[in-house]
């Protein structure tokens, strides 16, 4: 890695550690020899930013999608998880990191930077696996919160890492200069080519995500950094958010990296970014991200450096996968992390899930609402105002000739008028029935999508007799669940079940007129949390 260079050689691995490059096989006994078979050997990858709930799989569960693919070390948040669990953050954090030496990767995980209370955040930065603050809120801390600026102080005071996400989308340019002026390290808030080359003018280590966002933008980032070239060290590779159905079809950091590749990267370079920039970015590259004397021996075999295709999989110098399976799985007991529901809709009705006009135009005929985009550019264009057709006192769902479903943002608890902001939506469309989502972080909301308010209401009160999840009902019968039952944002399941309960939820949608592409859906709707919270649609 360090001198870009490919050679024949050997390597020497003593308690989970490389010792030695091309050992002198006549002066060194072995215990064990294992045959390369010819295979090019490359440091294990790394996702340099997850976030841990986004999956729905706890973090044994999580290792059987990316470990096959290659990935040994990940850089992890919790933030929703801790916010979840409330005034049991802490203990839930710690339970859910417990048995993280026994996991097939290395995990490193952050204190969150938003969503909990300071002493939450305070609580976790003493903790093991935590190595310093996950991402701030960068839009209050503008404002000068001042919980945000005990959070930042606190990740500065031990010494540890501090996440950005820098908000290259919503803010000016005089106040980009805050985050890096203040010291974070990191930024993975990059949509295009403009946005990199802010994010690595101002310094900060970037981060090319790849699992949020259209499946254009990865192409559109990497296409920028081939074209401008860039130096690759300014930049690591990340999933931000990623379900492990894509993991599966797709692969993780070896996809990305090969992808790099396929647009005109060389090749030791791109592996370089999902692997030793990552380290480093981190301070952690003198245990990771090379395969050198006294780095971990997390090491990849692969049949080609055009593309990445993991053959063998090493965590520490001991085989944990080959040929994309993982060789054994881990048993950790995470059920005492299960909660009982809390439901909150008892009083709702259909009639408060009608779509609301913001405004009606002069002549009556037109009406303008809120249209969602799952997509949109980043989450600049997350929620536009448009003007629609209305008639006959209703608001018809098109728009540009399009056939659009309604949404419902629903407030699940409440002590006086329930808080409901509904619109149109982009990203499911179905011809009957409805899908609705729950997600409790920062605050307890439900999403629900289809075109009956009766329908709707429905669904959601069959999904407010579980912690959280996902349901798919038509006529009001339940046609797919899936639950979650980890304070509503993960899943106590193994990987196959949890891959199965995704895709019986893609199916029947699918019986009711949705086409889906790229993420299963349910992982979809939940990304919409992110920037209803991000964007006050949320109280």
């Amino acid at each position: 890695m360090h001198t870009e260079s490919v050679y024949p050689g050997s390597l020497l691995v003593y308690r989970q550690r490389i010792v030695a490059l091309n050992p002198d096989e006549s002066v060194v006994r072995v215990r064990e020899v294992f045959d390369g078979e010819g295979l090019y050997a490359i440091p294990g990858l790394i996702d340099a930013h997850l976030h841990f709930e986004s999956q729905l799989a706890h973090p044994a569960a999580f290792g059987e999608a990316i470990v096959p693919s290659g990935t040994t070390t990940v850089f992890g948040e919790t933030l929703d998880f801790a916010s979840a669990a409330g005034d049991e953050a802490v203990e839930a954090v710690q339970t859910l990191f417990a048995d993280h030496e026994n996991l097939p990767y290395r995990l490193y995980a952050f204190a969150p930077g938003k969503k909990t209370s300071t002493d939450v955040t305070e609580a976790m930065l003493k903790m093991d696996p935590v190595i310093g603050l996950g991402e701030l809120a960068h839009l209050s801390y503008m404002t000068g919160d001042a919980d945000d600026f005990r959070k930042s102080a606190l990740g500065r005071a031990n010494s540890g890492f501090v996440n950005c996400h820098w908000g290259v989308t919503a803010l000016s340019d005089m106040l980009l200069n805050y985050m890096p002026a203040i010291g974070v390290d990191n930024n993975h808030d990059v949509w295009n080519e403009e946005d990199i080359e802010k994010s690595i003018r101002y310094g900060l280590n970037t981060q090319i995500k790849f699992g949020v966002g259209s499946p254009e933008v990865i192409r559109t980032m990497l296409r920028a950094i081939v074209k401008r070239r860039w130096p690759a060290e300014n930049f690591q590779l990340c999933a931000d958010n990623i379900s492990v159905d894509r993991v599966l079809r797709q692969g993780h950091i070896d996809w990305v990296i090969s992808l790099a590749i396929e647009m005109g990267m060389p090749p030791i370079k791109a592996i370089k970014m999902g692997t030793l920039y990552a380290a480093r970015s981190f301070r952690k590259d003198r245990d990771l991200g090379s395969l050198s004397p006294g780095r971990f021996a997390d090491i990849v075999l692969t049949d080609s450096l055009a593309k990445i295709n993991p053959r063998y999989v090493f965590k520490g110098g001991e085989l944990v996968a080959r040929d994309r399976k993982l060789l054994n799985r881990v048993g950790i007991d995470y059920s005492s992390l299960a909660k009982e529901p809390k439901p909150g809709l008892a009083d709702l009705t259909a009639e408060q899930l009608d779509l609301v006009p913001l405004e009606i135009s002069p002549e009556g005929d037109q009406a303008k609402v809120l249209l969602f985009d799952v997509y949109g550019r980043g989450h600049l264009k997350f929620a536009q105002e448009i003007w629609v057709p209305f008639r006959d006192g209703a608001v018809v769902p098109e728009h540009e000739g399009e056939r659009l479903n309604r949404i419902s943002v629903v407030q699940r608890y409440t002590d006086g008028e329930r808080h409901i902001v509904t619109g149109l939506f982009k990203g499911v469309s179905l011809d009957r029935g409805a899908v609705s989502t729950f997600w409790p972080a920062p605050s307890a909301y439900f999403v629900s999508v289809g075109s009956d308010s009766a329908e709707m209401c429905a669904n959601l009160k069959q999904l407010d007799t579980l912690v959280g999840g996902c349901i798919v009902t038509e006529d009001g019968e339940t046609k797919a669940c899936l639950p979650l039952e980890f304070y509503g944002v993960m899943a106590d399941m193994n990987l196959a079940e949890l891959v199965d309960a995704t895709r019986s939820v893609d199916a029947a949608l699918e019986k009711l007129g949705n086409h889906n592409e790229g993420e299963p859906v349910v992982n979809k709707l939940l990304t919409l949390f992110i920037s209803l919270d991000r964007f006050g649609f949320m109280k």
